[in-house]
Parts: C-alpha cells; structure tokens; sequence
C-alpha cells in the first residue's frame, strides 16, 4: 500500500507528461519548389543586378557599363556608359532611383529611371511644324 502511494504521483506525472508531448503537432519543414524561367547569355561580365519595381525589366552593372534588360522583349534595350567603374547596384522602387556605388575610388551615383512611352500620333492633327522638337499632338476623338 506504501509503495502504490508512492508511485501513484509519479505515474500521473509521466502520463501527463507523455499526453502533452502527443498533443503537440510534430515540426514539419515546408519545401520550396524552384523553375528556371529563363536563362539569358550576356556578352559582358555581370557584376551586379536589380530587378525594376514592374518586375518587367533588369538592370545589368557591367564594367563602365550598366545595361536595361527587357524581360517582355528578351533583349537589352538601353545601355548607359559610366564614365568610371561602380562595383555595387541598387534599385529603389519607390523612387525609380537607381544607386550605383564604387568601392575602388570611393563614389556614389544616383540616377532616376522615368519610362519613356512613345505615342503614335501618325494621322492626327498637329499644331506648328512638323519636324519641331516638341510636337502638340490633338486628340480630340477621345471622350
């Protein structure tokens, strides 16, 4: 009778331990499941990357270099020669400012991306010459 007084705690203790580890959900780990989409040849030496805030186009920092990449068109569009050489490249979205940094000569660049959209304006009346810089074109069809 002793003994069973004893032990009785005991028991009860390593039963309520035992129902607690089991209430407990097991760990799992989420897998992550990875496809190339495309994979691009570039003829110069990358040294860093950004991505736009569309996701619709990459910049390139290549040597003296830094390259607009079309994802939508698959091919380079624009190139803007450096007058010196940056090792690092950073985008910011809310900004549309590109940083581009050198650690070598201790400089710092900042340049804003503006996207230009061309407008067809073939047909439609225009005020002044025709080869002007600055054309007005009217759109007076529109609602």
């Amino acid at each position: 009778m002793e003994y069973q007084k004893r032990t009785a705690p005991w028991f009860i203790f390593i039963l309520a331990v035992i129902m607690a580890l089991t209430a407990v959900g097991q760990v799992t780990h989420a897998g992550v499941d990875l496809s190339i989409i495309k994979e691009i040849n570039l003829d110069i030496q990358p040294l860093d990357i950004a991505t736009s805030a569309d996701g619709e186009e990459l910049f390139v920092l290549a040597p003296r270099r830094l390259l607009v990449y079309s994802l939508n068109e698959g091919k380079i569009t624009n190139t803007i020669v450096l007058d010196r050489d940056f090792d690092r490249l950073s985008f910011s979205a809310k900004n549309n400012i590109i940083t581009l940094t050198s650690s070598k000569s201790k400089t710092l660049k900042i340049i804003r991306v503006e996207q230009i959209y061309p407008i067809d304006i073939y047909g439609h009346p225009f005020k002044g010459p025709a080869n002007a810089p600055v054309t007005i074109a009217v759109f007076d069809d529109y609602q």
